[in-house]
């Protein structure tokens, strides 16, 4: 039970990488605050599905786009659970286009969610996790591939990445600070409007010949909200079979 008695905020876990991670955390003696913005009935499901397997779980609604509900999220986990130990910032917008064919709605969603959505929870955390805590934020593999139709989703990417290693040194108390990098994931929201020929090529660029299972990153999650990755600060860890 490597994160037993720890309390442990997963955004964006309704659904997708943050179910799987949330799910394994609870399994390993987490307390788990589901966080959603939209998908009350599938947190919800995440929550049941922790509670049948002997975990502890709530669901939160907000949006981490907005700094006050941002706030509320945090303060709800705390009069909950009394303390907030790990953070994993999964919750993310991703719009494939060519960078001419992007409008600037497109561009504020991503940037307002994976860019802004994180500045919101790294400020609440600054003051409200506990000492010794962990940190993670989800970036992306494409940030390091020059994939078409990914400029502005990689430029979001790319600034949680140098969000992590700044904050690493600014937020003290013993917290640890690190993004973690998914490459392509057989999820719902990745597989969406893909081809089976692009799916197959994708699947061939890494050294396994197969996109990742959800359960794969939850269990590099895992270890990085866990004391075992104390040393570990500042880094971005790529989770991509080596794809890049």
């Amino acid at each position: 039970m490597k994160l037993d008695s720890k309390v442990v905020i997963v955004t964006g876990s309704s659904k997708g990488i943050g179910k799987e991670i949330a799910t394994l955390l609870a399994k390993n003696g987490a307390k788990v605050v589901v966080n959603h913005s939209n998908s009350e009935a599938e947190a919800q499901a995440t929550v049941d599905t922790i509670k049948e397997q002997g975990g502890t779980a709530i669901s939160v609604k907000a949006d981490v786009s907005k700094k006050e509900e941002v706030t509320a999220l945090f303060d709800q986990a705390l009069s909950a659970f009394g303390k907030v130990d790990v953070l994993i910032n999964n919750a993310g917008a991703m719009i494939s286009k060519e960078l001419k064919d992007n409008t600037e709605a497109d561009f504020d969603k991503q940037f307002d969610v994976n860019v802004k959505g994180i500045f919101n929870t790294l400020q609440e955390a600054s003051s409200k996790l506990a000492d010794n805590g962990n940190i993670i934020n989800i970036s992306s593999s494409t940030v390091k591939l020059m994939f078409p139709t990914y400029a502005l989703y990689s430029a979001s990417k790319a600034a949680v990445e140098q969000m992590t290693r700044v904050f690493s040194k600014e937020i003290g108390r013993g917290i640890s600070v690190n993004a973690l990098a998914p490459g392509a994931t057989e999820t719902e929201l990745f597989l969406t409007g893909k081809t089976p020929e692009f799916i197959a090529k994708l699947s061939s660029m890494n050294a396994f010949n197969r996109l990742a299972k959800p359960i794969d990153i939850a269990r590099v999650a895992l270890f990085l909200s866990s004391d075992d990755s104390k040393w570990i600060s500042g880094q971005v860890i790529g989770a991509n079979g080596a794809l890049v």
